[in-house]
């Protein structure tokens, strides 16, 4: 039987009126440690976004999803919370805040493949 691996996931949210606490999902975020896995997707969908509010700045919200995925991969250019440890970075990631960029609260579950999980929570929960 194939091992089962711990992972830990949030829904990436976009709150362009923190105000209403109306939010539209735009992406995932998804660590597994035991896998040293840390990953984000997202897609902005502007069409929906711009139903929320005619006056969003898109270009915006797309440079912060940008820096968020910069980031969550640890990639060059992404700043000292980037050079965090995978386990550091997520938990930054995803604490709780009161931006137009959040995420929701973790939630836990086993899976054999972390980026086939990713894929398939951002299918069911973004798309």
């Amino acid at each position: 039987m194939q091992e089962k691996f711990l992972f830990e996931y949030a829904v990436i949210r976009v709150m362009p009126r923190v105000e209403r606490e109306e939010f539209l999902n735009v992406g995932i975020i998804l660590f597994c440690a035991k896998k040293k896995y840390l990953q984000s997707i997202f897609y902005l969908d502007e069409s929906k976004l711009l139903a929320f509010s005619k006056d969003i700045d898109l270009d915006e919200i797309t440079a912060n999803l940008k820096a968020f995925e910069k980031i969550s991969n640890g990639l060059e250019g992404s700043g000292p919370i980037g050079k965090y440890d995978q386990p550091s970075r997520f938990r930054w990631l995803t604490a709780t805040r009161s931006t137009v960029l959040q995420c929701s609260k973790v939630h836990p579950g086993f899976c054999d493949d972390p980026n086939e999980t990713l894929m398939k929570l951002h299918e069911a929960l973004v798309l």
